[in-house]
């Protein structure tokens, strides 16, 4: 099982003003609205009695999706079972729809309908409960956090970014190993094959691309198929190496 934070892993948001943000995240403020006590309306009125209303409306934007973090999410989630679990106001699941993230999950736990929030380490035995899950995958972009949800008896992990999310799971088999560097030339892909393999990389496979007809043989592309690092790890743990490698010759990576 995958558990997921949203904001700061598959929501960024621009930076909140910082008259609005020593208002509106000011602890007591913030966690009763982030558990209920309150609802996002209620919250969003006691800013505005000390921001103008305004500026406190101009604030209220939904974010945008990280898309590559949802690549992600939408891989895992063909092979585990993936819930989210967001410190979130009573706006959550509005939220969602706007964002389109609405059926990308298989349960969703909001800590303004729990009660609960986030580092408390019981809103995590909360979920398992729910889930009927022992334990499972937690990531999250705050170190306390993820160290609360260990604590709980989760494995969990802090994901500051997207490249550590995909590590994260990589390295916990909820993606697969196998990265595909794709690039123009036979050549090319032949000599980072051999390159690739004297520094231990595995299997280093060459192949045509299959998607490519056989009759566009001055447009076809050629795949170095590689599963395992140097390090045993997979090597989807190392897509940003990948990823530089594959641009050195004008190609890029894909999955398999």
């Amino acid at each position: 099982m995958l558990l997921l934070d949203l904001d700061g892993v598959l929501r960024a948001y621009p930076p909140t003003p910082a008259r609005i943000a020593e208002v509106a995240f000011e602890a007591s403020l913030l966690h009763r609205a982030v558990t209920g006590e309150i609802s996002d309306e209620q919250w969003r009125a006691e800013i505005a009695e000390v921001v103008p209303r305004d500026e406190v409306d101009a604030w209220a934007v939904v974010g945008s999706v990280v898309p590559e973090a949802l690549a992600l999410v939408r891989t895992a989630r063909r092979q585990c079972f993936v819930a989210l679990l967001s410190n979130a106001t009573t706006r959550l699941e509005d939220d969602l729809k706007v964002l389109g993230l609405d059926g990308e999950f298989d349960a969703v736990f909001n800590s303004a309908r729990l009660g609960l929030a986030k580092p408390d380490p019981a809103i995590y035995r909360r979920v398992l409960d729910e889930l009927g899950y022992e334990t499972g995958v937690f990531c999250d972009d705050s170190a306390e956090n993820a160290a609360a949800a260990r604590e709980a008896g989760l494995d969990g992990v802090h994901v500051p970014d997207t490249a550590a999310l995909r590590e994260a799971l990589a390295l916990r088999g909820l993606i697969p190993p196998t990265v595909l560097v794709i690039l123009p030339d036979r050549g090319d892909a032949e000599g980072l094959a051999e390159e690739l393999l004297r520094d231990g990389w595995g299997p280093c496979a060459v192949h045509r691309d299959m998607l490519a007809g056989e009759d566009d043989a001055e447009d076809v592309d050629w795949v170095v198929e590689l599963t395992t690092a140097p390090d045993g790890t997979p090597a989807s743990a190392h897509r940003a190496e990948l990823d530089g490698l594959a641009e050195r010759y004008d190609g890029f990576t894909g999955e398999s």
